[in-house]
């Protein structure tokens, strides 16, 4: 026997999945991930029964939004790993980042949160890890990264420009923007480089 085929979606409970996704992730970045799903639901103008039909768990209802800024930091490791010149494709992965972080600051909690169940988001954020230490394995191999960088250096940056407000997101953007170039500037290899403090390791957030 064939297993029967998911059944799509009214136009109306599809027109409820969207509208708690848009203002999940709308409140998740002004306000963090502590929101609970019933004021989210509030929001969203639909029942909480209707919210925990199609999300059970916060968990389930986060890896969702973010969903989307999941693949395309994926997809910038991936673009930045793939360019033969390493120094470059590194600061582009850093300045683009930035970017996506800055733009979305929910995304930058979720991403650093771990959730046990997610299997595909933990999937995802781990080939982007594994292929920015490699990328920056190349670019300290050829002289032009820092030899003391560690990955929790690039995490440091991301909080950091999550913390950045601006009145405008053309301005935080284009703070993010400085900020990475900054960053860039500090991971760049020099003959009078001077060593980095002892590196911390940072774990990632426990979900609640």
């Amino acid at each position: 026997m064939t297993a029967p085929l998911p059944q799509p979606l009214r136009s109306d409970a599809r027109d409820n999945r969207d509208r708690i996704l848009a203002v999940a992730r709308a409140v998740f970045a002004a306000e963090g991930l502590d929101v609970p799903l019933r004021e989210i639901a509030r929001r969203a103008g639909v029942g909480p029964a209707t919210l925990y039909r199609r999300f059970p768990t916060k968990e389930s209802l986060v890896v969702a939004a973010f969903a989307e800024q999941m693949g395309t930091c994926g997809a910038i490791v991936a673009e930045g790993a793939a360019d033969p010149d390493p120094w470059r494709g590194f600061r582009t992965v850093v300045e683009r980042l930035c970017d996506l972080h800055v733009r979305d600051r929910g995304f930058t909690v979720a991403f650093l949160t771990a959730y046990p169940g997610a299997i595909d988001f933990t999937a995802t954020r781990e080939r982007a890890l594994t292929a920015l230490g490699g990328l920056a394995r190349r670019a300290r191999e050829a002289g032009a990264l820092r030899r003391d960088f560690v990955l929790e250096d690039l995490v440091l940056v991301l909080m950091a420009v999550n913390g950045i407000r601006a009145p405008s997101e053309a301005g935080a953007v284009a703070a993010a923007r400085r900020f990475a170039a900054l960053a860039i500037e500090g991971f760049r290899a020099s003959g009078d480089v001077t060593p980095l403090p002892p590196a911390v390791r940072l774990p990632l957030i426990p979900v609640r």
